[in-house]
Parts: C-alpha cells; sequence; structure tokens
C-alpha cells in the first residue's frame, strides 16, 4: 500500500501552500498522510471505522464556530452568485428558493457510525459539485475534518451526493470504497483540473490543492459565461499573487494572474481548533459584471497550460493505471 501511494503521489501531487510569514497559519502535509509509518499517520483501519470517524468529524464541526461563520461565508456568496444576470434558468426567486439554508432536522434515528443523507427532494438544487484534493481520510484526522466538510456543504445547499464527483490520485481502494457508501461519485481518471463546467454552476471543492490545478480549471473554463457558472473554495487567489513572483505568476500560471481582477474572493474564518485544515482558504467567484469589465484581449489567448519548464510543479500528470476497487458490502 504504501509503494502505491508513493507512486500515486509522484504522479500527480497536490502541494500545501507555503508557509506565509504568520507562524499560526501553517498549511497541511499531506505527503504525511500518504507516507506509511508516517508520524502522526494513524494505522490502517476497515471501513465502519472510518464512516464512523467521518460521522465523529462531521458532529465536531456542527458544533464549531468556525462551520457556522463558514456556513454564512459560503451561502452569502453562492447567493450573490444566483442573483447574477446569468442565474440559473427560471425566476430569481425560485432559484434562491433552492439554497437551503436552514440546520437540517436532528438525525436522532441514524445507525451509529453512518454519515446521514440528504433530505433534499432530487432534481431541486442548482448547483454541482467537484473535489480535488482532499488525500487519505482514512488516516489523517485533517483530510477527514475536509471531507467532513465536504458533506455538511452538500447537506446544507442541498446538492445530491450523486451530484458530487470527487478525485484524489492517493485514495487507497478502502477510501474509494467508503466513498462510494457515502453516495459521492468517484472519478477513475486524473483530469488533472481540466473540467468544463459545461453551463452548469458548480462548486469546486479544492482545499490546499497547487496552483497549477486551479491553472487548468480556469483554463476549461476561460469565457465570461463559464465562469460566471464556477465556485471555487480553495487557496486563497490573493495570498498565491503575494506568494509568488510577479514573473513566476504570470509565466507558469497565466490564467490565475489574468483572472485575479476579475474575481470576488472572501476568506473563510480563522479559528484555533481549525487552523491547519482551512488555513489560507477562500471561496471565489466571479460576477458578470467584472468579467466582462477585462480587456476583450484577455479572452483571445486559450492555449493549454504547459508546465514543461516549471521547476516547482506542484501538481500533476496523469496516472496510467487505475487503482484496484474495494468491496463495503459487509458495512
Amino acid at each position: 500500500m504504501a509503494a502505491a501511494a508513493a507512486a500515486a503521489q509522484e504522479a500527480w501531487r497536490a502541494v500545501s501552500p507555503r508557509r506565509r510569514r504568520s507562524a499560526a497559519r501553517r498549511p497541511k502535509r499531506r505527503e504525511a498522510a500518504a507516507a506509511a509509518g508516517t508520524p502522526g499517520a494513524e494505522p490502517e483501519v476497515d471501513g465502519g471505522v472510518v464512516l464512523r470517524r467521518i460521522q465523529e468529524a462531521r458532529e465536531d464541526l456542527v458544533v464549531s464556530d468556525f462551520w457556522s461563520s463558514a456556513l454564512e461565508t459560503i451561502t452569502g456568496c453562492l447567493r450573490k452568485h444566483l442573483e447574477q444576470p446569468r442565474a440559473p434558468e427560471g425566476p430569481l426567486s425560485e432559484a434562491l428558493g433552492h439554497l437551503h439554508l436552514a440546520a437540517p432536522p436532528v438525525e436522532a434515528d441514524a445507525a451509529p457510525g453512518s454519515v446521514p443523507e440528504e433530505t433534499l427532494v432530487p432534481g431541486t438544487c442548482c448547483f454541482k459539485c467537484v473535489c480535488y484534493g482532499i488525500g487519505n481520510f482514512a488516516r489523517c484526522v485533517t483530510a477527514r475534518s475536509q471531507l467532513a466538510f465536504l458533506l455538511l456543504l452538500l447537506e446544507r445547499c442541498q446538492i445530491p451526493r450523486s451530484h458530487c464527483w470527487v478525485y484524489d490520485p492517493l485514495f487507497s481502494p478502502l477510501e474509494i470504497a467508503v466513498l462510494n457508501a457515502l453516495g459521492v461519485v468517484v472519478l477513475r481518471e486524473n483530469e488533472e483540473g481540466k473540467r468544463s463546467v459545461c453551463g452548469e454552476p458548480t462548486v469546486f471543492y479544492m482545499p490546499h490543492c497547487g496552483t497549477a490545478l486551479y491553472n487548468n480549471l480556469l483554463w476549461s473554463n476561460w469565457s465570461v459565461d463559464a465562469l460566471s457558472k464556477v465556485v471555487i473554495l480553495g487557496n486563497s487567489f490573493r495570498a498565491l499573487e503575494e506568494r509568488l513572483l510577479t514573473r513566476i505568476l504570470h509565466k507558469h500560471y497565466s490564467y490565475v494572474a489574468k483572472i485575479l481582477t476579475g474575481l470576488e474572493e472572501l476568506a473563510f474564518p480563522q479559528t484555533p481548533r481549525y487552523t491547519d485544515v482551512f488555513n489560507d482558504t477562500s471561496i471565489h467567484w466571479f460576477p458578470v459584471e467584472k468579467l466582462t469589465q477585462l480587456p476583450m484581449d484577455t479572452w483571445a489567448f486559450r492555449e493549454e497550460p504547459d508546465y514543461q519548464d516549471c521547476e516547482d510543479l506542484e501538481i500533476i500528470r496523469k496516472k496510467t493505471e487505475e487503482p484496484p476497487g474495494a468491496d463495503l458490502s459487509s458495512l
């Protein structure tokens, strides 16, 4: 298992953001979760234990000040997103009504160790969701908290789990089986972030991913119409601008560089409990009004990113083999 994880990591890495000057904002280390025997990594467990730990992480999040503040930030952004001129089809009042902001019913009858299902009536949600790079949640507390956050996000915003696609090259067969049991869709192919929204409003949940992954995502949706339907929960673009040399940003991550004046960004709250889990994280969206004010030649350049000369490549390269499957039928 350790050898497979190491090979996957070499093929496609999503590195934490670099350490900022403030010692309180420490990035997570996904590599630590991937390597067997690394200090802090938890021992191998079965699917039932993993599901129970995800539920415990969810319960911890729900009662935290961080979650309530983060939810307020996210839903405020999504409301603004829906109020754009190119909002989802149908009257604005109907679209806003599809965004469920109230707390869910108490799940008194949930089985121990289970993660509650959505209360959503299928077909009423405007958004889809794509998640890249949460890491080995079966053995890493940080990754597990990020997965619990994703499940809460789907629940509160009434995005069906069947409308959520998840990928990380480090997923073990056990983790793939757990995700299948949770009802999300596990991608078997490394898209390298090059996923088009295809006209559908989509939330991309990408905590602590490499800059190239964000750059690829922007390239795949490089038009006013497509970007106006994109919401990104991930590394702060403003912080990326501060950390990277201007020359490097424009040479290797040109789509990130060109979109900085065409986005709105709201930082996640910072609390001691979740500093390492969501440090340097923001929600980004791209208002039509701002996008249309960018110079016309902004949209003329559509060349696919090429990182051949990049000395500090933070992701990439497709895997050539698929991980074996696993069975959770006994859970």
